[in-house]
């Protein structure tokens, strides 16, 4: 026994004293990545910015603390970021180049071609871009076509195979748990209900979907053919053998690339661009590095402030369809009453990024942009998305920006409300009944369908909800209702298109929509300040949960099916009227 306790105490003291020091090691951990994530960087001369296209890209990013302490494979970094350092590296007369590391990396259109347009404004500067990759996709290949040399593995590829938006039918699924989606809509192309109640593709949803992909192509295809001087129809071509498995001299030999090498050997080849030794390390910037850069601008003492202030992702959540923040209206509205009330801020941009989602949080945002533009300009810059509530937040600006490939329209309003009396009558054998007051005090009851009377009165709610997206959406762009409804009807446009229907204004990036808020100003003299203001590293961990990092995990691992999974979670949780597009699309 006298043995037993002192093994025991040993233990105890063992696990006590092991504690302290894994504590110990995490805080000394949690200092030292404090201390470097807001520690200048310092550029050596003769420096080389290294861009990995590799992992996602979104419209801003904060780095998740959990994600950093547990390790994950899938990095995600912010346009903002690769936009501003790609500036930086311009204007650095240390930095000689950039080297563009392909990988495999999920971006939308509009962002790779926001990112793209920068690559090509810092060729300006007469510095080199070099791209270097084992297997590039469509998308890293459209953004290293712009490079003075592009660089393939003797054993790589370059993914050319033209582009395709599938989606995923849940109608059998759903049948089979014995859940049936009500659904109530407005649009002939309002298809974001499809995927819960048909098993392919309506005609008007392949016929939108293929306009707008084909929107998409066509520039693709003329600025790689500008930049690799190919023309359209040989890169067509080689489309159409889908060059995803062709030998590596193949590429050299169209055109697609310039010269076969191993990576020792492009590390050779940027030593010599940049005058090192043989022997020398080369002087490498990450991202992170870049981030951390200053940039050199004289420091403007006018006082006015043009606001940028990113609206992006899911509107309130998307009414069931995320986990993620996405666009919180509330914030959103409190924060756009501040700098209204700033009489500093001269003019705000704003930035949406958002395949739209509440209804009712759209129109919230929709009056506060509509009292902003009373006492400020208001301009618009579309990312990725700017579609369904995107769109709806967005029109009532003085000007709107998109890039070709933004996505947008997709003016149209539907409902959702599931009937799972089968799963729980016939497959969990659970029943309910109900006492009530007034006919349709149970008006939405899970268990049982609704009945013709409820029926009705949905549909109406969410026709009165098309008349006002309608109605909100004609005033702001200026043209009668009935010329609005013609390309309304839930439909998506790529910016080209949407341009040419004056549902946008001018296409062209962040900086375009920013030079227009200036010029709106009517001042030369300015700071460029961004809203909200990003979240330092000890104040993301403080707020970090845990089912974010999972969130973040399954995200990783399912992909495109992710949404299901969260849409599933967040059912009961869901608006009324959703203001929604169907789907993302990424170039890969």
């Amino acid at each position: 026994m006298k043995d037993f306790l002192k093994y025991t105490l040993a233990t105890v003291l063992g696990l006590v004293v092991a504690g302290i020091i894994f504590t110990i090691i995490g805080i000394v951990s949690l200092a030292g990545m404090l201390a470097s994530s807001d520690k200048e960087t310092v550029v050596k001369d003769n420096s080389i910015f290294v861009l990995d296209l590799k992992g996602a890209v979104t419209e801003r990013c904060t780095p998740n603390p959990l994600e950093q302490f547990m390790g994950s494979e899938y990095s995600t970094c912010g346009l903002d970021d690769i936009l501003s350092s790609i500036r930086k590296a311009k204007e650095n007369d240390k930095i000689k180049g950039i080297y563009l590391n392909a990988g495999m990396l999920a971006c939308s259109p509009a962002s790779l071609e926001e990112i793209r347009n920068a690559l090509l404004d810092f060729k300006t500067s007469k510095k080199f871009i070099v791209a270097y990759g084992g297997n590039y996709t469509q998308g890293t290949y459209y953004l290293a076509s712009v490079a003075d040399k592009v660089v393939v593995n003797p054993s790589g590829t370059i993914a050319w195979h033209g582009l395709a938006a599938q989606s995923m039918f849940l109608k059998e699924t759903l049948e089979k748990l014995g859940i049936e989606m009500q659904i109530f809509r407005v649009g002939t192309y309002k298809s974001a209900v499809e995927p819960f109640i048909a098993t392919e593709m309506s005609p008007a949803n392949r016929e939108q979907t293929q306009a707008y992909l084909n929107s998409i192509w066509e520039q693709m295809l003329k600025d790689i053919s500008t930049s690799r001087n190919i023309s359209v129809d040989s890169l067509n071509a080689l489309a159409d053998t889908n060059m995803d498995f062709q030998p590596a001299e193949v590429y050299i030999k169209n055109g697609m690339a310039d010269t076969l090498m191993y990576k020792d050997g492009v590390l050779a080849y940027l030593k010599t661009l940049t005058e090192c030794e043989e022997d020398d390390d080369l002087n490498t910037l990450s991202l992170q590095d870049m981030i951390n850069v200053k940039r050199n601008v004289p420091k403007d003492k006018s006082g006015n402030i043009i606001a940028v202030y990113y609206a992006y992702g899911e509107i309130d959540g998307g009414g069931g369809y995320s986990s993620e923040e996405g666009i919180n209206s509330e914030k959103v509205i409190k924060d756009l009453r501040k700098l209204r009330e700033d009489e500093n801020v001269k003019a705000v941009v704003f930035r949406v990024n958002s395949p739209g989602g509440s209804a009712f949080g759209s129109e919230q945002i929709w009056r506060e942009i509509t009292l902003l533009r009373q006492e400020k300009p208001v301009v618009v810059s579309m990312g990725d998305y700017a579609a369904s509530g995107g769109y709806y937040i967005s029109c009532n600006a003085d000007w709107i920006v998109a890039e070709p490939t933004t996505l947008t329209g997709s003016i149209g309003i539907f409902g959702m409300i599931p009937n799972a009396g089968k799963l729980m009558n016939d497959k969990l054998g659970l029943h309910f009944d109900v006492v009530k007051t007034n006919k349709l005090a149970d008006i939405g009851d899970l268990s049982r369908p609704m009945n013709e009377d409820e029926k009705a009165l949905v549909q109406n709610m969410v026709n009165q909800g098309y008349e006002l997206f309608t109605k909100r959406c004609a005033e702001g762009r200026k043209m009668a209702v009935d010329s609005l409804k013609m390309i309304a009807e839930g439909r998506v446009w790529t910016g080209s298109m949407a341009k040419d229907l004056k549902l946008v204004d001018q296409l062209g990036g962040l900086d375009d929509a920013i030079d227009e808020a200036v010029k709106r100003a009517k001042i030369t003299e300015y700071s460029l300040l961004n809203y909200p203001e990003k979240e330092n590293f000890l104040s993301t961990l403080l707020k970090t949960k845990k089912d974010g990092y999972i969130s973040s995990s399954m995200k990783e691992n399912f992909g495109d099916y992710y949404n299901g999974f969260t849409f599933l979670k967040n059912l009961k949780d869901a608006d009324r009227l959703q203001a929604r597009m169907p789907f993302i699309l990424s170039i890969n």
